[in-house]
Parts: C-alpha cells; structure tokens; sequence
C-alpha cells in the first residue's frame, strides 16, 4: 500500500509538466533502468517510447487515475486480512472467545 501511495503521489507530481516535474520523471524513472534484465524495456513502456515526452504525460496521467482504485481494492484486501486473522495474531490462534460483537 505504501509504495501504491507514493507511487500515485510521483505520477501526479509529473501532471503539471513543469521542468521540474519533467526532470523528475526522467531521473526517477531512469533509476528503474538499473532492473536486471528487463530494465530498460520497463523504462521504455513506462515512458511509451525512447524519452520522456507527450505519451509519457499520457500514461502518467492514467496511472494517476487508475492508481487510488487499486489502493483501495489493496485496502479491502488488507482489511479483509486484517479483520480474519486479527491484529498482532502472529501465531495465528483463534481469539473468538475473547471478543465482543460490535453489533447483535
């Protein structure tokens, strides 16, 4: 979730296309080239073609758009998570007897 957050926070700072959201975008997403293997086709996809441009605006402007709905489809996963095994449950023992309902 965390890493969803700042994600979708750096393509919204890139939105304005100032200089330096634009340097930011090209220094950002150049430290994903140092990927082993598939690096610099990650950048390329990422930037919809050799170099931050026009496309690269588009698809930061869609990730933008699609990001909060996946954070929160994440936060009901994790609230689902969360609410089955309970909190600081590491081991994982049934604690039922302990509570209390919320609601009859």
């Amino acid at each position: 979730l965390l890493f969803l957050v700042m994600a979708t926070a750096f393509v919204g700072y890139v939105l304005p296309w100032g200089q330096m959201s634009f340097w930011g975008a090209t220094v950002i997403t150049n430290l994903l080239s140092a990927a082993p293997y598939m690096g610099t086709e990650l950048v390329q996809w990422i930037w919809g073609g050799f170099s931050v441009d026009n496309a690269t605006l588009t698809r930061f402007f869609t990730f933008h758009f699609i990001l909060p709905f996946v954070i929160a489809g994440m936060s009901m996963i994790h609230l689902l998570f969360l609410h089955q095994t309970g909190s600081s449950n590491s081991l994982g023992l049934n604690s039922n007897s302990d509570k209390i309902p919320f609601h009859p």
